[in-house]
C-alpha cells in the first residue's frame, strides 16, 4: 500500500508540477507578447512621427514651389501688362495721327474741289475758243478753195501721189546702192570669215593604214606565237580576223586588216598573251574576248571625253558611245574622230564669227557624221541615217537638219547647217587628208564579208592579205562537211557573180568541231 501511496503521490506531484510550468509558461509568452505590443506602438509612435515630418517637409516644398509658380506668373502678367498698356498707348498715338491726316485731307479736299471748279471754267473758255478758232479755218478753207478752184481733198490726194513717186524713186536708188555695195563686200568678208576660221585651228593630217607593226623583244616570241604546226597563230587570226604576217622582219610581228577595230583588239591581245608567256588556243580566245569587252569600255570612255574636251554637254550616252567609236573609222583615209573634232571646232570659230550659236554649231559639227558609224547596216544615206540617230535621241532641230542636209539630202532650214557643210570641205579638203583609193578599198573589203555572212550557217567572215583571201567560219552543228564544200563555191560563184575586184580571192571555210564536258 505504501508503495502504491507513494507513487499515486509521485504522479500527482509530477501532474502539479507540469501544471505549474505550464501556467508559468504561459505567463512567461503572455509577458512577451505585451512587451512585444508596446514596442510595436513605441515604433509606430517613431515612424508616425518621421512620417508627419516628411508631409510637413513635403508641404512647405510645395508651398515654396507653388508661391515660386504664381511669383513667374504674376512677373508675366506684369510684363504683358505692360506690353498691352504700351501696345494701347501706340495705338491711341496712331488715333489721334489718323484724326489729324483726315483733317488735312478734307482741307486738301476743299481746295480740289476749289480747283476743279476752276479748271471746269477754264475748259469752258477753251472750248469756246476752239469752236471760234474752227469757224474761222473753215472760212480760210473755203476761201482758199474759191481762189485755188478745187477742194482741200483733191489738193490732199496730189500731194500725196506726189510725194510717193518721189519716195519711190528714193528708195530704189537707195536699195540698189546697198546691192551693189552688198556684192562687193560679202564675197570678200566671206573670205575673210572662212580664212581667219582655218588660221586659227591647226590640225595634224593623219591617213590610217591597213596594218600594225607589233614589237617583240626577240625573235624566239615568234615561234611560240605560231605553235606547234601552226595551232597558235591560226587561232589567234580565227578569234580577231586579222592575218598575222610573221616574216623575217627582226622583233616585228604585222598585222593586217582593213578594220581598225580588229586590228586594235589583235595588237592587244598579242601584247598581253606575250607579257604574261601563256600562249595557247584556249589562252588565245579568253584574252581575245576580254580585250573586246575592253575595247568596247574604252570606246564609251573615249566618246565622254571628246565630249568633255569640247566642252559638249547632255549628250545621249548611245550618241556619246558612236562618237567613241568614230576612232575606230576613217573617212576616205581621214580619222573620222578627227575630222570630226576638226568640223565641230571650225563650226563653233565660224559661228562666232557669224554672230550665232557656237554651241549648237559645234553639237551638229561634232555629230554631222555620226551616221557613218551605224550598229547594223542600213540602206540610207550616212546624212539621213545621222539625221535620224539625233531625232530618235532629242537632239534639237537645228543639230538634226544640218546633219541631213549637210551633203544637200535634206532642206537647210537654219543657218548652222549651210555652216556644217562648208565646215566638213574645209576639214576633207586639207592638203593629204583624205585617199579616195583607200576608202574604195575598205569598202569592197566590207562588201565582200557582208556578202559571205548572207549565206545560212556562217557565224564571223574575214577578209585577210588585202581581201585576197576571205576566211569563212561556219557553226558545226548547221553545216556538215560536204554542205562547207559546197558553201565554199557557192561564195566564190556569187563573188564572181556580183563583184569587180583584182587578181583572185580565195575563199576558205573553217569548221571546227568541239567537244566540252565540265567535271563537277
Amino acid at each position: 500500500m505504501e508503495n502504491i501511496y507513494i507513487i499515486i503521490v509521485g504522479i500527482s506531484a509530477f501532474l502539479i508540477g507540469g501544471l505549474a510550468a505550464f501556467l508559468l509558461k504561459i505567463k512567461f509568452a503572455k509577458n512577451k507578447v505585451e512587451r512585444l505590443i508596446k514596442e510595436a506602438e513605441a515604433e509606430a509612435q517613431v515612424i508616425k512621427g518621421e512620417k508627419i515630418l516628411q508631409a510637413k517637409e513635403k508641404f512647405f516644398h510645395l508651398k515654396t514651389e507653388h508661391e515660386k509658380y504664381i511669383s513667374e506668373k504674376n512677373k508675366i502678367l506684369a510684363i504683358s501688362e505692360n506690353k498691352f498698356k504700351q501696345k494701347e498707348n501706340n495705338i491711341n498715338q496712331r488715333k489721334e495721327e489718323l484724326q489729324k491726316k483726315t483733317k488735312e485731307i478734307e482741307i486738301k479736299k476743299n481746295e480740289i474741289d476749289i480747283i476743279k471748279q476752276n479748271l471746269s471754267q477754264q475748259v469752258d473758255i477753251i472750248e469756246k475758243k476752239t469752236d471760234e478758232l474752227e469757224k474761222l479755218h473753215k472760212e480760210q478753207v473755203e476761201k482758199m478753195e474759191i481762189i485755188a478752184g478745187f477742194s482741200a481733198e483733191e489738193a490732199k490726194k496730189q500731194l500725196v501721189e506726189s510725194l510717193k513717186e518721189e519716195a519711190k524713186t528714193d528708195a530704189m536708188s537707195f536699195i540698189n546702192d546697198i546691192m551693189v555695195e552688198a556684192k562687193m563686200t560679202a564675197a570678200k568678208e566671206s573670205k575673210r570669215i572662212v580664212i581667219q576660221t582655218i588660221q586659227r585651228l591647226g590640225t595634224e593630217t593623219v591617213i590610217e593604214n591597213a596594218v600594225t607593226v607589233f614589237h617583240i623583244e626577240s625573235d624566239e616570241i615568234k615561234g611560240r606565237i605560231i605553235g606547234r604546226e601552226g595551232r597558235n597563230i591560226r587561232a589567234l587570226e580565227a578569234a580577231t580576223g586579222v592575218e598575222i604576217i610573221v616574216d623575217d622582219t627582226p622583233e616585228a610581228i604585222v598585222l593586217s586588216a582593213f578594220d581598225p577595230v580588229r586590228r586594235e583588239i589583235a595588237r592587244l591581245s598579242l601584247h598581253q598573251l606575250v607579257t604574261d608567256g601563256r600562249i595557247h588556243p584556249a589562252r588565245i580566245e579568253e584574252v581575245v574576248n576580254k580585250t573586246r569587252k575592253h575595247i568596247q569600255e574604252e570606246i564609251i570612255e573615249l566618246g565622254k571625253r571628246t565630249c568633255i574636251d569640247l566642252g559638249i554637254h547632255g549628250l545621249h550616252p548611245e550618241l556619246t558611245r558612236m562618237v567613241g567609236k568614230m576612232k575606230y573609222r576613217s573617212s576616205y583615209g581621214q580619222n573620222l574622230l578627227q575630222h570630226s573634232r576638226e568640223t565641230a571646232n571650225l563650226c563653233a570659230i565660224m559661228a562666232s564669227e557669224l554672230g550665232l550659236n557656237p554651241k549648237i554649231a559645234k553639237r551638229a559639227g561634232l555629230l554631222h557624221d555620226i551616221g557613218k558609224v551605224p550598229d547594223e547596216e542600213t540602206e540610207l544615206s550616212h546624212a539621213i541615217y545621222g539625221m535620224k540617230l539625233a531625232e530618235k535621241y532629242k537632239e534639237k532641230p537645228e543639230v538634226c537638219n544640218a546633219i541631213g542636209a549637210h551633203h544637200d539630202e535634206v532642206e537647210m532650214t537654219s543657218l548652222i547647217s549651210p555652216i556644217v557643210q562648208v565646215c566638213d570641205a574645209i576639214s576633207g579638203a586639207r592638203p593629204g587628208a583624205r585617199r579616195e583609193i583607200a576608202e574604195s578599198y575598205i569598202k569592197r573589203l566590207k562588201n565582200l564579208e557582208e556578202l559571205a555572212l548572207s549565206h545560212p550557217g556562217v557565224l564571223k567572215t574575214y577578209a585577210i592579205q588585202a581581201g585576197r583571201e576571205l576566211r569563212v567560219i561556219v557553226g558545226s552543228e548547221n553545216v556538215n562537211d560536204k554542205e562547207a564544200e559546197k558553201l565554199s563555191y557557192t561564195i566564190a560563184k556569187k563573188i564572181q557573180d556580183e563583184m569587180t575586184y583584182p587578181g583572185q580571192i580565195k575563199i576558205t571555210v573553217i569548221r571546227e568541231t568541239r567537244a566540252i564536258s565540265y567535271a563537277k
